[in-house]
């Protein structure tokens, strides 16, 4: 027996060469069920003969529906298949051809104004998709392995200055405030920040292992703390669960709170992602070398896909958030001769806009 009823929906347990393999059939009728259970069992002994089982004439909108189950699937693959589905659902995967692409990325740019990059990134998840449709054998070859991409514009960069740091951590609920000083101090994404876990908080050295990344490069790498997240760390320190919580509760989202405190602190808009940028742009001015900041990234290879990672040991990262808080250091400390000599020349020109004096 290998089909088990479970909240109203049967699930088939196969045992295989000491493994066991689980799937839902996804009905609760049992004759239906038991076909499921079948092919399983069937595709299990095909793979494990190495025996490819295409299937052409399967629908993307069926592939998409495996891919979500036993593909390991990321938070943006689901995000594209929601446009991806309507217009390729119908579609047999073997139908999938760069005409069609052509049809979408025509179709996407006449309902709304999107950049080409955003399209790009549509069909990079397709492609995806596909490749691991190959992999699992129900294609022979993905038919969109040379498939074009639009040119991409380029987009500066946003980075935030030590004044605008300082107008935005003012204008910050307390609990976004932790997250960005956070951001700022080690280059951290946001999805990384949101699922750190205090036990991979190392006080005694003072050193933070990534708990969860978008990247293998940047799984589990090791991050020295500046003083300043040593201590907020420090002052909410627990023996486990996620270290940035909203009332002890998980935070999903930061975007509204984020919009606000740009708005509040009245600074230019940028991203929460280009905090990031800011960690990367202040090392580098502080003249730490771009493999050094790599590794602290969590980047395997950065902007060159030909790039080979360097081992970077711990010394020279604790060398280099040294040298990031020295440079922020003294561009506090030239911010404040500024607004000295401001102030002096305003006095002196008696500027009615410059401080009042005392009667």
């Amino acid at each position: 027996m290998s089909l088990y009823k479970r909240g109203g929906v049967y699930h088939s347990y196969v045992w295989q060469d000491g493994v066991r393999y689980q799937k839902s059939t996804g009905t609760g009728n049992r004759q239906k069920a038991q076909l499921i259970d079948r092919r399983f069992k069937e595709e299990l002994n095909l793979k494990r003969h190495q025996i490819s089982q295409p299937l052409p004439q399967m629908r993307f909108s069926e592939l998409a529906a495996r891919f979500l189950a036993e593909g390991s699937p990321r938070p943006y693959h689901v995000d594209r298949l929601k446009l991806l589905l309507p217009f390729f659902g119908d579609t047999a995967i073997s139908g999938i051809h760069k005409g069609l692409v052509r049809e979408y990325r025509a179709r996407r740019h006449r309902e709304r104004t999107i950049s080409g990059a955003t399209v790009n990134r549509d069909i990079e998840a397709l492609r995806h998709i596909l490749y691991w449709a190959v992999d699992e054998g129900f294609l022979s070859s993905n038919p969109l392995t040379r498939v074009g991409m639009e040119q991409e514009r380029r987009k500066p960069r946003m980075v935030l200055g030590v004044a605008e740091e300082d107008k935005l951590l003012a204008a910050s609920a307390p609990h976004l405030r932790r997250i960005i000083t956070a951001a700022l101090d080690t280059g951290m994404r946001r999805g990384e920040l949101l699922t750190e876990r205090s036990e991979h908080v190392d006080f005694n050295r003072r050193l933070l292992f990534v708990t969860h990344s978008k990247t293998a490069g940047g799984e589990a790498r090791e991050i020295p703390l500046s003083v300043r997240v040593f201590a907020l760390l420090e002052s909410s320190r627990k023996a486990e669960g996620l270290v940035f919580t909203y009332d002890g509760a998980p935070i999903k989202r930061i975007k509204t709170a984020w919009k606000a405190a740009i708005r509040r602190a009245g600074i230019r808009y940028l991203r929460f992602h280009d905090l990031r940028h800011t960690f990367n742009t202040r090392l580098m001015e502080a003249g730490v070398q771009q493999e050094i900041r790599k590794a602290l990234m969590g980047h395997s290879s950065g902007e060159d896909v030909n790039s080979i990672y360097t081992h970077v040991e711990l010394p020279e990262k604790r060398e280099a958030i040294r040298k990031l808080e020295l440079w922020v250091e003294h561009q506090r400390l030239k911010l404040k001769e500024k607004e000295v000599a401001d102030e002096r020349t305003s006095d002196e020109r008696g500027d009615p806009d410059g401080p009042v004096p005392e009667r």
